[in-house]
């Protein structure tokens, strides 16, 4: 069985094109036209009245995290550090204890997320084997002085509540 093998013809091999400068030119002449025509006539630019007019959220858009519980209140989070290993940008951190309910044999008794080093991917949702951790608070604007106040602890995470009932989560493919 043969197969073809499509050659592609490569750019940049012009002079004009291996100095860049020509093609910083066209870029900035694009930039400078949509901001004359804009400028001239903003009748159609797409603007949002927020904080005003709050945005429609998807249940399947990642918002700020949360710890779920069961039905008896007690956390389903049983530290097997799954969403810490997970994590790319390694901004979880969990400490892990004795738990003494006798549903497992650990929890967490410190759950960390800085929220300023976390990239959103949902990797730790998807790593989680109890579902305890979810990003479906719908909470988009997160907003604070300190850098202390981005770090999200064990309390601060429990009693975050989802945006989205159980059945509006699962139908958005989460």
């Amino acid at each position: 069985m043969s197969t073809k093998v499509k050659i592609i013809e490569r750019k940049g091999d012009s002079l004009a094109e291996k100095l860049y400068l020509i093609e910083v030119f066209k870029g900035m002449a694009t930039t400078f036209g949509h901001f004359i025509r804009n400028f001239l006539d903003n009748s159609k630019l797409y603007i949002r009245h927020y904080p005003e007019v709050q945005p429609e959220i998807p249940a399947r858009w990642r918002g700020r995290h949360r710890l779920t519980t069961h039905e008896d209140g007690s956390m389903k989070c049983v530290a097997c550090y799954m969403c810490q290993t997970n994590c790319p940008a390694k901004c979880i951190s969990i400490d892990a204890g004795e738990r003494f309910d006798g549903r497992t044999e650990k929890m967490p008794v410190k759950f960390e997320i800085d929220l300023l080093e976390c990239i959103y991917c949902g990797y730790c949702v998807e790593a989680c084997p109890m579902d305890a951790i979810r990003m479906d608070t719908g909470i988009f604007s997160v907003t604070g002085n300190d850098r202390s106040q981005f770090v999200m602890t064990l309390s601060d995470l429990l009693a975050t509540k989802g945006a989205f009932t159980e059945e509006e989560y699962k139908k958005g493919g989460a």
